[in-house]
């Protein structure tokens, strides 16, 4: 009898289902960019696909994204419950703030997006074309405000490798780095700068409002949601291609990491994040693993030499 009742109650155990882990998701930038976007759209699927039952997300903006992973980095050990999100940006963010902490002091987990990047300007604008914005460009670096990410960051390599690819001199640019998409968003709108260099998905609300122009975007292939040309088609040799990851806490043991690697797996191949990837504009890129490690090791030595290229690293 008593062996019944005890198989009985450990086929029961087995039938229910392990609780989910509860995450909380720090955005190291102010709400209103890409990887509040991001930490937020995790939130919004893992929780409707029933991959955690409560996900928060927490906002420390600052020196693009450094503020926040050092404090990540330092608080979070051995705790499978946190995650931050960054990506290209972190990583120039690293080098030309000389930050002490870096993505080694934390377990990168995946790369999760891309993204091309779109160079937009008000409806009002008198310039019609990238062609019209470069020649302003040439004619005087200094007059044509940027108003995009943090420094070191996609936005700013980008204006620097279109500068260099017009024959303009990249360190006399004039950008104008804001911590959060919102601050920058307003900023262009109220022709407070020239220009807006930002993620596609950032701007295409207000292309399609009417209230923007998108002149060009900065991959290799037209970018969908957007007729905008790209700016190698438009002349200039510039290919760049925005992207998003995940990591996890440091100290994490071989399970621990395997959990939340086995969470982000769920979450990339979800109805639900399939169908927020075609909302937002982004591309699928999900890459985990050692294969995901080999990369993000590529990118920082590439990122690197681009950096030194433009003048942004010694």
């Amino acid at each position: 009898m008593k062996h019944t009742l005890l198989s009985a109650a450990f086929a029961t155990m087995l039938a229910v289902p392990a609780l989910a882990n509860d995450y909380m998701i720090m955005a190291p930038a102010a709400p209103g960019g890409g990887w509040d976007g991001t930490a937020r759209a995790m939130q919004e699927v893992m929780q409707a696909e029933g991959i955690s039952a409560s996900v928060q997300v927490q906002n420390v903006p600052g020196a693009g994204g450094t503020v926040g992973l050092a404090q990540f980095a330092s608080s979070t050990s051995g705790d499978a419950s946190q995650l931050i999100v960054g990506g290209y940006v972190m990583v120039g963010a690293i080098l030309t703030n000389e930050s002490p902490v870096s993505l080694a002091d934390v377990t990168p987990i995946a790369r999760l997006t891309g993204e091309a990047v779109g160079i937009a300007v008000p409806a009002a604008s008198p310039l019609q074309t990238i062609g019209d914005l470069v020649e302003m460009l040439k004619a005087d670096p200094g007059s044509v405000s940027w108003a995009g990410g943090s420094a070191g960051g996609v936005d700013h390599i980008t204006v620097g490798l279109l500068a260099k690819a017009a024959g303009v001199d990249p360190t006399k640019i004039n950008y104008v780095a804001f911590s959060g998409g919102g601050e920058a968003l307003a900023a262009i709108l109220g022709n407070q700068v020239t220009v807006g260099i930002s993620g596609v998905g950032e701007f295409l609300p207000q292309v399609e409002a009417g209230t923007m122009r998108m002149l060009a975007v900065s991959t290799a292939e037209k970018w969908p949601g957007t007729d905008a040309p790209t700016l190698m088609e438009s002349g200039y040799d510039v290919n760049v291609q925005n992207w998003r990851m995940v990591a996890a806490a440091p100290g994490l043991s071989d399970e621990q990491k395997a959990t939340v690697a086995a969470d982000i797996d769920k979450l990339v191949n979800s109805a639900g994040w399939k169908a927020m990837l075609e909302t937002k504009g982004w591309a699928n890129t999900y890459l985990a693993g050692a294969d995901f490690d080999a990369q993000l090791a590529k990118e920082i030595e590439s990122t690197t030499a681009v950096l030194k290229d433009i003048g942004l690293v010694k």
